[in-house]
């Protein structure tokens, strides 16, 4: 393990500390050099049995996993880590194969995640976002604030981007869902960027997340509609 010895606040008090598990050493180097550079506190693991043997994840942070681990996965690291309750937010990283395992995190409780390869900016900031979820609540790339809202952005789309939208976040890849349209790798490409565009978001998990978070609150009134119903209220 190892940490900083300087960090730059992101707000006043507040320092923000990642833990990266990451197999790769090359990956987990460069990404404690692109931390440290930006002012971060770093803390680098090599297996999610590492990070369970030696970190405090008492103390707020940010968990950023690598889908694949050896041994115990960062998926099953991030529902172990529900098990035990531990409430920090997840980012993970993912390749191109992995995006399904990626989506299907996020509807599990990550926060975010982001493909490879990545611009150090781009992971800095919403690595940054994310620590400011864990001390204040805030959000990652404004989720919907009702399913209503979802639905309006939703209405915006063409019949095909709507069949498009559905397939991204359901986590396919723009070349499977090209193979199951019928249709070519750039086309789908193009009716992603316009839906990205019309949904208001900039990257794929931010439209994961809008899928999530709307799915969360249709859940939600339907469970306090049965309850009422129930009580005869």
């Amino acid at each position: 393990m190892t940490s900083a010895d300087r960090a730059v606040p992101l707000q006043p008090g507040k320092v923000a500390r990642v833990l990266v598990v990451d197999d790769d050493e090359v990956m987990r180097t460069v990404l404690r050099r692109m931390f440290l550079d930006a002012g971060l506190r770093v803390e680098t693991y090599a297996s999610a049995k590492e990070l369970l043997d030696t970190a405090n994840l008492s103390r707020p942070g940010v968990l950023l996993l690598d889908v694949q681990l050896p041994g115990m996965s960062g998926i099953e690291l991030q529902a172990l880590l529900r098990v035990r309750g531990v409430d920090l937010p997840v980012l993970f990283l993912t390749g191109g194969s992995d995006i399904s395992k990626a989506v299907q995190a996020m509807r599990n409780g990550a926060l975010d995640f982001l493909e490879k390869p990545f611009s150090a900016a781009v992971l800095i900031h919403r690595v940054g976002q994310a620590f400011a979820q864990s001390v204040r609540t805030s959000e990652v790339d404004a989720p919907a604030a009702s399913s209503v809202d979802y639905a309006r952005r939703l209405a915006t789309l063409t019949p095909r981007e709507r069949e498009v939208h559905g397939r991204i976040v359901a986590g396919m890849t723009s070349k499977s869902i090209a193979v199951e349209l019928g249709g070519s790798f750039r086309t789908v490409e193009i009716h992603r960027t316009r839906v990205m565009a019309k949904m208001a978001v900039s990257h794929l998990a931010g439209l994961v997340r809008l899928a999530v978070d709307a799915e969360a609150i249709d859940r939600a009134a339907a469970l306090v509609k049965r309850d009422a119903l129930d009580s005869g209220t």
